[in-house]
């Protein structure tokens, strides 16, 4: 590490200015301009997430309205490994969002502003380094909690302000990269929903032909839908349609055989996406109970608040013929010869269904969850030919293959972005004046 770099404690550089208690009576879920940053908007591995929001509808004290490009730190955290304690991320801009400074979020008020680049400390926080210091002396047993003199007191090397923008300028090429593979499955997921929603639940085809109107299907397709309606215990269904309880239709915690003791891949509940059908990580671990699955099964968590928060996810993870286990806390749904598996997952991302999944949960306060019967009397309304469910296939198929492709890229890139971190952050490996001169010139 060459001289430039200077050992300072972070309290040389910045003060950590504590969030306000706003009060609980003006929280609202309805849409605000205000919405307060929570512990949920910093993302395991870094960045600032859009979690689930939290509105606020009174009054604003001054001071505590964020400014996008400002610095924030998470100084509580509800994870057993404090997945996110002490993590800094940059204030987006919210566009129609105002974002307020919420009651353990910490600001980083930088006592010279034009020495520093902000984007350099929120990978900073991601080092092993500043991560040991965090949790190390880090308060509370089951939450977890650090403070503004923790964080201000930790040492480190810190390069002149070129260095911090050109690692940032790295780390950033690559986490601009992974956000837009994220932006581009979430957009192919979407329209995956809602082709799901129109063919299933709203019946738009059958809806058209029966007013006359065209599908806008191609022809092949256009013709597997009958063109009007009749009754049904759900209401109005397409004619010749059958309405089912969901255990008759699909495979609910269907047998997979795994011999106790072996080493199998193990998906852990906290890396259950709330959002997006893949896992966040998974790990090699010894088999010794849990639900058990194999590509092509839906993972759907069935515990609160793991069910209320959307916890899902589709397996495309593993090798052919492969089995993994996980919780016990899950229920397993898939497909068979007439229903496709994307199709499961799909379902188990309907609104609908998660109602009245949430509205059959029972048990002790904190631990309720839905057991596999309310599920599996759920009703949904089913074509009579097969047809249907094909064409949905091969057109959900392609948009999940791409959804995995994107992701394998990403996951790819984060572990780039993970082994030049530290290098970067410590100055183990040190940019080169024609370097940095080279990753910071403008575009032409």
């Amino acid at each position: 590490m060459a001289n430039k770099w200077k050992l300072v404690k972070l309290g040389e550089l910045f003060h950590v200015k504590h969030g306000y208690a706003f009060k609980g009576e003006f929280f609202t879920d309805k849409p605000e301009p205000y919405q307060l940053v929570t512990p949920g908007n910093f993302a395991i591995g870094g960045g600032f997430q859009e979690g689930k929001p939290k509105y606020y509808s009174g009054e604003i004290p001054v001071g505590f309205i964020l400014k996008a490009g400002q610095v924030i730190v998470t100084m509580t955290d509800l994870s057993k490994a404090s997945d996110t304690l002490g993590y800094c991320v940059i204030v987006p801009n919210g566009n129609t969002t105002i974002w307020l400074h919420n009651q353990r979020i910490g600001l980083l008020e930088f006592h010279d502003p034009d020495g520093i680049c902000p984007a350099f400390f929120s990978y900073l926080s991601r080092s092993n380094d500043y991560r040991s210091w965090i949790i190390g002396s880090a308060s509370g047993t089951t939450v977890k909690h650090t403070s503004p003199s923790r964080i201000e007191e930790y040492s480190c090397y810190i390069p002149p302000k070129k260095n911090q923008e050109a690692i940032s300028h790295i780390l950033g090429t690559l986490d601009d990269k992974i956000e837009l593979l994220h932006q581009m499955n979430e957009t192919l997921e979407a329209m995956a929903r809602a082709l799901f929603k129109s063919w299933f639940i709203d019946f738009d085809p059958v809806r058209k032909k029966a007013e006359g109107k065209p599908t806008g299907l191609p022809p092949v397709i256009d013709a597997l839908f009958p063109d009007s309606f009749e009754d049904s215990e759900l209401g109005e269904i397409p004619k010749g349609w059958k309405v089912r309880e969901l255990r008759e239709a699909i495979e609910i915690n269907p047998y997979r055989s795994l011999p106790k003791g072996s080493i199998a891949t193990y998906i852990e509940m906290k890396n259950i996406p709330e959002r997006g059908l893949s896992p966040i990580a998974w790990e090699q671990k010894e088999y010794n109970g849990g639900m058990k699955f194999k590509n092509g099964d839906t993972l759907l968590a069935r515990i609160t608040p793991c069910l209320e928060n959307g916890k899902s996810a589709f397996i495309m993870i593993l090798n052919q013929d492969e089995i993994a286990f996980g919780s016990t806390e899950y229920i397993v749904l898939s497909g068979n010869d007439f229903i496709p598996s994307e199709w499961c997952y799909l379902l188990a991302r309907d609104n609908n269904f998660r109602e009245f999944a949430i509205s059959h949960m029972n048990g002790s306060s904190g631990r309720q969850r839905v057991d596999n019967d309310s599920i599996g009397r759920f009703k949904v309304s089913l074509p009579f030919n097969k047809g249907i469910m094909t064409e949905f296939q091969r057109n959900i198929e392609r948009s999940f293959k791409t959804i995995h492709t994107n992701y394998l890229e990403s996951k790819t890139l984060e572990c780039i972005r993970n082994l030049l971190l530290p290098k970067l952050i410590s100055g183990d490996f040190e940019l080169s004046d024609q370097m940095i001169s080279k990753i910071l010139e403008p575009v032409k």
